[in-house]
């Protein structure tokens, strides 16, 4: 079962060439198209046109997509074509060359700084990603006796990781899996993310109890915002503890919404008594109660953050993932989330939270 979407995948997908990806070919085209179709319209009309000005925008076409090598090439062209009397493209009154010579030069100036940014928005993209993915790798096919599968869709564009975040890992008291939202979204909530997902992984090499797993988590974001006095840090977790066997699974949620049950059919909310999000100093004082499920062949925990599930349409309705997960019995693990994500931007046309799902689909009785 793969991972359906890496956390950047939106980004390579979603942005246009306006905003950053390569422009498309029939921009290429324009330059090429104009000069040549003032060429053609000049040579077979028997009277004089008046349109050998046009050729002035070439070299500012080029430069949307052209290096600057490119653009100079479409000057000289130009330039060339206005001294050719057969085409009789720079007759006195029609044509400037002067003008279309600057403009040409300062193309070729553009297309230079153009291509120097590119350059350097490449080498900064790599970093982030690389650190973003660092963060939050994707998900492996399967985890112990556990295929999981996830979808990440950060609210903020050009970002790879943001207020959401789930993992999977495998360790001496089994296989365990969290998902959290921190406050806020974007590249503020990273810092959040990193410290949760570390403390989340330390857990699972030291941490028998689930609930003392969350503790952990809880007296890490404390630590984290006590230098500040306003700092407001805290975010709602969800964790989840598979038995050897992989026939039962654990769950403390921490005020996160709860997790689906797929049974055929049928989608059933699993409810805990939950407690206090982490990090707002309650967990002592309310903490969370641990909830025990045994599971059947073929059962399947969906897990989604608030962005699913209070997401609304243009009427204020809320997004039914229960009832949609029940239309969706058929599809498979590893297309669940794909599903869902398309169903969920039909409903709601515009998503301004980031949107996280995590299939986990016990496989009991296999070999690990």
């Amino acid at each position: 079962m793969a991972t359906k979407a890496a956390p950047g995948e939106r980004d390579a997908t979603d942005r246009s060439w306006l905003r950053g990806s390569p422009p498309p070919r029939w921009v290429r085209l324009l330059p090429i198209a104009l000069l040549v179709s003032v060429c053609v319209a000049e040579l077979t009309t028997s009277h004089e046109l008046d349109i050998g000005f046009l050729l002035g925008a070439i070299p500012s076409l080029a430069v949307l997509s052209y290096g600057p090598v490119g653009t100079a090439a479409f000057g000289v062209i130009v330039v060339i074509l206005l001294n050719i009397p057969a085409i009789q493209l720079n007759r006195p009154g029609n044509t400037d060359l002067v003008t279309i010579v600057f403009i040409a030069l300062l193309s070729v100036l553009v297309a230079l700084v153009r291509s120097r940014r590119e350059q350097h928005l490449v080498t900064v993209r790599s970093v982030a990603e690389a650190a973003q993915l660092a963060v939050l790798p994707p998900l492996p096919d399967r985890v112990g006796r556990v295929r999981c599968v996830g979808l990440y869709r950060p609210a903020q564009r050009e970002t790879l990781v943001g207020g959401d975040f789930f993992d999977v890992r495998d360790g001496p008291f089994g296989v365990r899996a969290v998902m959290g939202d921190v406050q806020g979204h974007g590249l503020s909530a990273v810092g959040t993310v990193a410290s949760l997902l570390g403390a989340f992984r330390e857990t699972v090499l030291d941490r028998r109890d689930l609930v003392e797993a969350a503790a952990r988590l809880d007296r890490r974001l404390v630590v984290d915002s006590s230098g500040s006095e306003h700092a407001e840090m805290f975010a709602t977790v969800l964790l989840l503890e598979f038995s050897p066997s992989a026939d039962r699974v654990r769950l403390v949620s921490c005020g996160h919404p709860r997790p689906l049950l797929l049974r055929g059919v049928k989608a059933l909310e699993l409810d805990s008594e939950p407690g206090p999000p982490v990090g707002t100093g309650f967990f002592e004082l309310s903490p969370p109660e641990c909830r025990t499920v045994e599971l059947e062949p073929g059962d399947r925990l969906f897990l989604a953050s608030d962005g699913v599930s209070e997401s609304r349409d243009r009427s204020g309705a809320f997004y039914p993932l229960p009832d949609r997960l029940t239309t969706f019995a058929d599809e498979p693990a590893d297309a669940l989330p794909e599903r869902v994500w398309k169903d969920l931007t039909a409903f709601c046309p515009s998503i301004r939270d980031d949107v996280t799902m995590l299939v986990l689909a016990p496989v009991p009785g296999e070999g690990v």
